[in-house]
């Protein structure tokens, strides 16, 4: 098999700084093994047969693990000076444990037999939830997001993807829809710190890497929507973040053909006092963009450097540092576009010729320092204080001459496929010079005190925001030799023409107060209910945000957990918000309004001796002054004001467990419709002489004889995607672990869409369905199984290695992010669509030590 690249030069370089970080590693671990120990054995089933690529780790963490070798002896090196449990575990065995506490630099010899067993602890099992359940949050194994296979290179984003309720259909973004919001309408907290992500970014391609980096994270949790008061001020879902706090020197390296991560984690000698981690990473997607209807230089180079630093001052006291710089640069210089669109029966090819560029830049820092107080064991007191600056750049000057053809359908022609007949030719010019720097500052108290079974949250904030934009960019399109729209031969009209500038200075406060109290012995009840309330100074508006969500346990022989939540849920508007169509600034849009309902319930059960659970949830959301919005890939472009309202319903499902013994799979499936109706929306239905509804483009006779007022009713949002199905699936060879695979499976129907400068109801339109299926191949060629002799030598320090070959779009489907609209001189339009990545294979290296 033959891969071609047209540019490869980023390929070795990549390979080469996983290499250098290899080497690296030696002079590192010095510093390690002065506070450490060794244990090493033999691990055996029943008949004492020894086991190979039995597992062997300290319980707690993440890194400090080995496997057996082909005569199932191991040797595991652990700190030393502390009691620790050692955890063996082999696929179809139960675990067992040894507990061990060791001087520094002793050797201890610990031989273990395995016995299968149902109730000894497995690598997956649904009471390790951190999470309550059914307490609004979903949790979500973060190991997942190094193993999950997407094009995007983030993880944790794709493991939100295949949740119930979430809907996306580009692969090339980290952003996603939840039961009909869009991309605005969602939190993200890492370590309780607000995240913001790009203004200006309109496209997939351009935006690079999302700020979770999952070589850090230690919890993901996740709701879709009734979610508690302490989560700020959006209408549709919270993913709450929580990075890794170390106990031990550890780290991971990665390269692929999309780029290159490294991470480095430890703590100090003296009790954990101090603790740093560091991860830092580059993504290039030019060779995923290469297979792109539109092809020419493609020169994307996204990086990025994060830190997370804690240190105890004292018992009571503890202050931490997370911080984060970005720089994603986007540089193409287009040189043709070949897209094949339409049916057999009218096959049509949009063929373009490119002259310029187009050069983004995003570059943003977010840097929070927290200061937290624990005066007694149930009282904790935080302080927070951050800054999150943005300098983004996106100009483009690009010409195309495009040629709209007639493609020859003849299956015995020798030209099938091939332009018939030519069915118009022109040139469009698009042109942007779009500079915007926001910066944002915050200062924040959160509380938490417990007392019993019960515990009381409450929170305040301030935060200024100094945003300022200047735009300018327009559209123009010649076709046949006729400005479009059409317009005397002195008049050139420009389409989509916005030059404005505009500055914002402004003020939030906000606060919440909750409680959440635990009831019963048997049947147990957990209620938390809150209220939360916020100000800005630019509208001048104060909104107040109920909030409640209940969980009964009944004391039933079979494991039910019943949920309901409800409150209302405001967004006050952002910049984004507050721009029009024409890019005019409006300072008197108010907060959206969505008041949630939700019932739901979880059922864990057990089927071949393996834990399952089934989960299911229905939804209904009332939708009031509404700010409508049309969308292009991920731009989203408000009109400014609250016209609208409307309303989302729908229900979820998910079924999760061990579907192959010891590893975790899923299904989910959501139905759901989401509608809205904007005020004093009318139009008028137009007749010619011969009693015929004008249609532009389609009716010859055009001139108006009578016209008939019509009201709209309400018609889909954007992000009405009816039915979504996602399936993650994972699996390995049983008698060789070390070779594993997953499969990630997305699918979901279209969403509306209709043609340009049109009104929001003309979205009638669907998408074609998205259908996209990534899988992964795996190796452990150091690690479990591995029969590579890493006690000496150079590998000696890592803790695993493995090597993947990932395939992007298995089936190789033309999936539809967006339409180019082509107009001719007799007004006729042809929607021809903007097609994403095709099949792509993508090998990848990864290494812990």
């Amino acid at each position: 098999m033959t891969f071609f690249i047209k540019d490869s030069q980023f390929l070795p370089i990549g390979f080469r700084k996983l290499l250098f970080i290899i080497f690296a590693l030696s002079s590192l671990k010095l510093s390690a093994q002065v506070n450490s120990a060794i244990i090493y054995g033999t691990v055996s089933d029943s008949l004492s047969k020894p086991l190979v690529g039995a597992t062997i780790s300290l319980l707690g963490s993440n890194t400090i693990a080995t496997a057996t070798d082909s005569l199932g002896k191991y040797e595991l090196t652990i700190p030393a000076n502390r009691t620790d449990t050692i955890v063996y575990s082999y696929v179809g065995l139960g675990a067992s444990f040894s507990i061990i506490n060791s001087g520094a630099k002793q050797k201890t010899k610990l031989d273990k037999k395995l016995f299968f067993s149902s109730t000894n602890l497995k690598p997956f099992d649904f009471t390790a939830d951190k999470v309550p359940r059914g307490g609004g949050m979903t949790p979500v194994n973060p190991k997942l997001a190094g193993i999950i296979t997407g094009p995007s290179g983030n993880g944790v984003e794709e493991l939100i993807k295949t949740l119930p309720g979430v809907t996306s259909n580009n692969e090339l973004s980290s952003q996603y829809n939840v039961r009909g919001g869009n991309f605005d309408e969602n939190l993200l907290y890492v370590n309780d710190i607000e995240i913001h992500r790009p203004f200006l970014i309109n496209s997939g391609q351009q935006e690079g890497l999302s700020f979770i980096n999952s070589d850090m994270v230690s919890d993901v949790s996740f709701s879709a929507g009734g979610f508690d008061a302490s989560y700020g001020d959006k209408m549709s879902s919270v993913l709450d973040i929580k990075y890794k706090r170390p106990i031990e020197f550890a780290g991971s390296a990665s390269a692929s053909l999309l780029g290159e991560t490294f991470s480095l984690e430890g703590s100090s000698a003296n009790g954990h006092r101090f603790t740093y981690l560091i991860g830092a990473r580059e993504k290039t997607s030019q060779y995923l963009l290469s297979s792109l209807d539109t092809k020419g230089d493609y020169k994307p180079r996204f990086t990025d450097v994060q830190a997370y630093l804690t240190y105890d001052i004292s018992d009571k006291w503890e202050i931490d540092f997370l911080g984060n710089y970005s720089q994603n640069v986007y540089n193409v210089v287009p040189s043709n576009r070949l897209t094949a669109f339409g049916t057999f029966n009218e096959a049509l090819g949009f063929q373009v010729y490119f002259n310029g560029q187009e050069l983004d830049s995003y570059q943003s820092i977010t840097g929070a320092v927290s200061l937290i107080y624990h005066p007694t064991e149930h009282l904790k007191l935080k302080f927070i204080t951050s800054e999150y600056n943005s300098v983004e750049d996106e100009t483009y000057d690009i010409e195309g001459q495009f040629y709209l053809n007639q493609l020859n359908t003849n299956l015995g022609s020798s030209q099938f496929g091939n332009a018939a007949f030519n069915l118009g030719v022109g040139t469009f010019i698009n042109h942007a010079r779009d500079y915007l720097n926001a910066n944002v500052y915050n200062f924040e108290h959160k509380g938490y005190y417990t007392y019993g079974k019960n515990e009381l949250q409450w929170g305040a904030g301030y935060q200024r925001e100094i945003i300022s934009d200047n735009i300018n960019e327009w559209n123009y399109v010649d076709s046949a030799g006729y400005s479009i729209p059409i317009q005397p031969d002195t008049v050139i009209t420009l389409q989509n023409a916005i030059n404005t500038s505009h500055n914002l200075n402004s003020n939030r406060v906000n606060g919440y107060v909750q409680n959440k109290w635990e009831f019963g012995e048997l049947t147990k009840i957990v209620l938390s209910a809150g209220v939360r309330a916020s100000y800005w100074d630019v509208d001048n508006q104060t909104v107040v945000s109920p909030r409640a969500n209940l969980t009964i346990k009944p004391h039933w022989k079979k494991d039910f957990v019943f949920r309901a939540a409800s409150g209302i849920y405001y967004q006050p508007p952002f910049f984004r918000e507050l721009i029009d169509l024409e890019g005019n600034l409006h300072t008197d849009v108010k907060a959206q309004q969505s008041i949630h309902f939700v019932v739901g319930s979880d059922y864990q059960f057990r089927i071949w001796n393996r834990p399952f659970k089934f989960t299911s949830e229905a939804y209904y959301k009332i939708l009031n002054n509404i700010d409508p919005y049309f969308i292009d890939d991920v731009r989203i472009r408000y009109f400014g004001n609250n016209s609208a309202k409307g309303f989302a319903e729908g229900i979820d499902f998910r079924i999760n467990g061990e579907f192959v013994p010891n590893i975790e799979s899923w299904a989910s499936l959501s139905i759901m419709q989401t509608r809205e109706t904007i005020a004093n929306n009318i139009y008028y239905d137009n007749y010619n002489s011969d009693g015929q509804l004008i249609i532009p483009g389609q009716t010859l006779n055009t001139t108006v004889d009578s016209s008939v007022k019509r009201t709209v009713g309400s018609f889909p949002r954007p992000a009405d995607q009816r039915i979504s199905l996602s399936i993650f699936f994972q699996d390995y060879l049983p008698r060789y672990p070390s070779y594993k695979m997953n499969l990630n499976l997305v699918f979901g129907t279209g969403f509306p869409f209709g043609p340009p400068n049109s009104e929001r109801f003309m979205d009638a339109f669907r998408m074609p369905f998205y259908r996209r299926v990534d899988v992964g191949f795996s190796k452990q060629i150091i690690g479990q199984g591995s029969k590579l002799n890493v006690h000496k030598g150079l590998f000696s320090h890592l803790k695993s290695m493995w090597i993947s070959l990932e395939v992007f779009n298995l089936l190789d489907v033309n999936n539809t992010i967006s339409y180019t609209w082509i107009e001719d001189a007799s007004g006729i339009k042809y929607a021809v669509p903007n097609y994403l990545t095709a099949r792509q294979v993508n090998a990848k290296l990864s290494i812990k030590f």
